[in-house]
């Protein structure tokens, strides 16, 4: 959805051949909210202990200080 979500996945190889072992799908989503953005990201795991492995990568705080760090930026332009 243009302007809206960007959405991402390795459960899909080249020629939308299904991967033998996915490790996540990704969903930005960016929405109006007062005079700001809201910004929503979600991952969407295979499974629990993929969900773990990718939290212990240091995903789950990486994300929102990745949007922290963007907005914090759009400040000086």
């Amino acid at each position: 959805m243009p302007n809206e979500r960007l959405v991402w996945t390795d459960a899909l190889l080249p020629g939308y051949r299904p991967s033998g072992e996915p490790f996540i799908t990704a969903v930005i989503s960016l929405q109006p909210d007062g005079k700001g953005t809201r910004y929503t990201a979600t991952a969407i795991h295979r499974d629990e202990a993929t969900r773990k492995n990718h939290e212990e990568m240091g995903f789950f705080d990486g994300w929102g200080m990745v949007a922290d760090q963007l907005a914090e930026h759009l400040k000086t332009i």
